[in-house]
């Protein structure tokens, strides 16, 4: 039996603040949970929503303030090989795939991108792995972004079942979703979290084996998103995180082995020829 072990990849969206040093309190502290990745965003609000919304809407223009500097990236990679863990990070515009290439270990496309072809073809076009939430999507869409990924030449593609519900309620994730995609696709699956429940978390991984569960976290409640209800902070996901690892010790293998905290006892089970306990040969060395 292969042993089943999850990619863990905490999302820190715009909880950063624009703040170097908090952003590589991130990446140490998502090292130190036990994730394998962390990402973050990087998107400018012009090349984000269409200029009817912003010129219409102060709440899109005040996303100005989540912005991620590129100038980090060097630094977050950096700090990313330090504590031993990949960085990843959805680009928002074209220009972004370039301006993260030399620093991303994979790329990741967001459930709001998941139409937009040349972004995917760019980011395919990298060699890079890509891994793509599909929250609000349909089987039809969905297969045309794989498509389009596959044709575009990568070969190394994952794919989230998603609810783009912030946070999402428990009876909407429809977790079978994730057999379906293994059957349809044939390629990695996994589960972008907004529910923070662990239940929910445990089910992806125990009942429908995802190869990656990723989560939005946050460090002390003061990040940008963390009001909005979706996201965990570390001790939380902690917990979820060694439950889920621990599992795989649990299942152990299909072999029926002595094990060794049973064979002390192996000799005092009742004998074949009378039905005392122990066996007969220890009887007299007792």
């Amino acid at each position: 039996m292969t042993k089943h072990s999850p990619v863990f990849i905490a999302e820190v969206s715009s909880n950063h603040h624009r703040d170097l040093q908090r952003c590589i309190e991130f990446i140490k502290t998502a090292a130190e949970i036990g994730c394998d990745a962390v990402k973050f965003q990087l998107f400018k609000i012009e090349e984000l929503f269409a200029p009817e919304i912003l010129s219409k809407s102060e709440m899109h223009r005040k996303r100005k303030e989540w912005e991620l500097p590129v100038s980090f990236l060097p630094q977050l990679k950096q700090s990313c090989n330090e504590y031993g863990i990949q960085f990843s990070c959805t680009p928002f515009y074209l220009d972004a795939v370039a301006e993260l290439e030399p620093f991303v270990d994979f790329y990741k496309i967001a459930s709001y991108e998941l139409l937009w072809d040349d972004l995917l073809v760019a980011c395919a076009k990298t060699g890079k792995p890509v891994v793509i939430s599909a929250g609000m999507a349909n089987f039809e869409e969905i297969d045309h972004a794989i498509d389009v990924l596959q044709n575009a030449g990568c070969q190394d593609i994952t794919l989230l079942h998603c609810v783009s519900a912030y946070p999402t309620p428990k009876a909407d994730c429809n977790l079978a979703v994730l057999g379906r995609f293994r059957e349809r696709y044939n390629i990695k699956v996994g589960w972008s979290d907004h529910s923070v429940s662990p239940a929910v978390i445990r089910r992806a991984v125990n009942r429908w084996l995802a190869d990656c569960i990723e989560f939005h976290i946050d460090l002390d409640k003061q990040g940008a998103e963390y009001a909005a209800g979706h996201c965990w902070l570390p001790e939380q996901m902690q917990l979820v995180i060694n439950e889920c690892r621990e599992a795989q010790l649990l299942d152990g293998r299909p072999d029926k082995v002595l094990a060794p905290s049973e064979a002390p006892d192996r000799d005092w089970r009742a004998d074949p020829i009378d039905g005392l306990r122990p066996l007969k040969h220890i009887r007299s060395h007792f």
